[in-house]
C-alpha cells in the first residue's frame, strides 16, 4: 500500500494536468507504451479499460450481434452474465472437445489457470486455436492469471502463436498489483481497436487515468517481477494448503492441482450435487453458474487466493462435513 500510495503521488506531481483531467479512451498514453512494447504491437492497438470484463463488455455489444458466440463449458460466470444481457447466441465448447461450430461472433478462452476450474490448455490445442484464428474466426484470448505461476514452464500464448492474427488477448493488472485499481486492457487488430475506444468514449467519456497512471509509475519503477514473485509465493502456500486440507478432510471428491492462478476445481463424490449441500459458514460458487447449458451439477469453484491457510483448512473440514451429510441423506433415502 506504501508502495502504491507513493506511485500516486508521484503520477500526480509529475503529470497532474493529464491525469486530472479528460483523456483519451484508449486510456493513459505511457501505459499503452508500456504494454504494447511488451507484447510487440502498437499502442493504438491497446485499450485500456476499467478491469479487464469491462473489456469483455465492449466487445460483446460490439460483436455478439454478428453470429453466435464460442465458450469453453465450464467457463467464467461473469462474461455469461454478460452475454446474456445483450441476448447473444452462445454455444458451448467442451473443454476436451477440439471442434468448432458456425460462423461465431468469437471464441472465447482462458488458456491459463483457466476460470473456474484452473487448468491449462496444452500446446498442441493453442497452436490449434491459432490455426483457427488465422484461418479467419476471431479468438478472444482471456490471460489475467498467466503470470502468476507457482511451478511448471509457461506455454506461448494462443496471441503469440498466430502472430496476433485475429487474436484479442485480454489480460488485468488486477492479480498481479490490485484488483481495485480496476486496471485491464485489450489488445487488438487495428480497426476493432478503433471501434472499442469509440465504444469506451461513448460509456465514460474518459478512463481513471489517475489508476492507470499508478499502475504505469509502479511499472516504470521495476515492481512487477518481485511483485509477482511475492503474490505467487502467497498463492502457492494458500493452494498447497487447500490440496492438503482436501486430502485429509474430503478425498472421496476429486480436482486435479493447477500450477497457478486462484482456483481449483473440485467434483463431488458419485450422487452427491452441490444443491444439496448444507455448507454453514462456506463460501463457493456452484458449478453449475459456470456453463452456459446444462452441466457443472456435481461440481464446485473453490478460490484458494482470499482467506488465509488456517481458514481454507477450517472450510474444507466444514465443506467435508457437508457433504458427509448428504452422502447420509442419500443412503438413506
Amino acid at each position: 500500500m506504501a508502495e502504491l500510495a507513493d506511485c500516486a503521488r508521484e503520477a500526480i506531481e509529475n503529470d497532474g494536468t493529464t491525469v486530472l483531467s479528460y483523456g483519451p479512451a484508449g486510456g493513459y498514453a505511457p501505459l499503452r507504451e508500456w504494454i504494447a512494447d511488451r507484447h510487440g504491437i502498437e499502442p493504438g492497438q491497446v485499450v485500456v479499460t476499467n478491469g479487464s470484463l469491462q473489456g469483455f463488455q465492449f466487445l460483446a455489444e460490439l460483436l455478439a450481434p454478428t453470429g453466435p458466440v464460442l465458450v469453453e463449458a465450464p467457463t467464467y460466470d461473469r462474461p455469461l452474465k454478460i452475454l446474456a444481457a445483450v441476448e447473444a447466441e452462445v454455444i458451448p465448447i467442451p473443454l476436451d472437445d477440439d471442434g468448432t461450430v458456425g460462423s461465431p461472433a468469437f471464441f472465447y478462452t482462458i488458456p491459463t489457470f483457466q476460470n473456474p476450474t484452473g487448468r491449462t490448455l496444452p500446446l498442441s490445442r493453442r497452436e490449434a486455436l491459432a490455426g483457427l484464428a488465422k484461418a479467419g474466426m476471431l479468438v478472444l484470448e482471456d490471460d489475467p492469471y498467466g503470470l502468476v505461476r507457482f511451478e511448471g514452464e509457461a506455454l506461448p500464448t494462443v496471441f503469440e502463436l498466430a502472430g496476433g492474427e485475429n487474436v484479442v488477448y485480454s489480460s488485468s493488472f488486477s492479480k498481479t498489483i490490485a484488483p481495485g485499481l480496476r486496471v485491464g486492457y485489450l489488445v487488438l487488430p487495428d480497426a476493432l481497436a478503433v471501434e472499442v475506444e469509440a465504444i469506451a468514449a461513448a460509456a465514460y467519456i474518459t478512463p481513471a487515468l489517475l489508476s492507470q497512471a499508478t499502475v504505469y509509475e509502479f511499472l516504470r519503477r521495476g515492481n512487477l517481477e518481485p511483485n509477482l514473485e511475492r503474490v505467487s509465493g502467497l498463492l502457492q502456500a494458500r493452494r498447497d494448503a487447500m490440496v492438503a486440507a482436501l486430502e485429509r478432510h474430503l478425498p472421496e471428491a476429486s480436482w486435479a492441482v493447477p500450477e497457478g492462478g486462484y482456483f481449483l476445481w473440485l467434483e463431488l463424490p458419485p450422487g452427491i450435487m452441490t444443491a444439496d449441500l448444507l455448507a454453514e459458514g462456506v463460501t463457493f460458487v456452484p458449478g453449475v453458474d459456470f456453463f452456459a447449458g446444462a452441466g457443472g451439477e456435481n461440481a464446485l469453484r473453490l478460490a484458494f487466493s482470499y482467506v488465509s491457510p488456517a481458514e481454507i483448512e477450517e472450510g474444507t473440514r466444514r465443506l467435508a462435513s457437508a457433504v458427509r451429510a448428504a452422502m447420509l441423506l442419500r443412503s438413506a433415502a
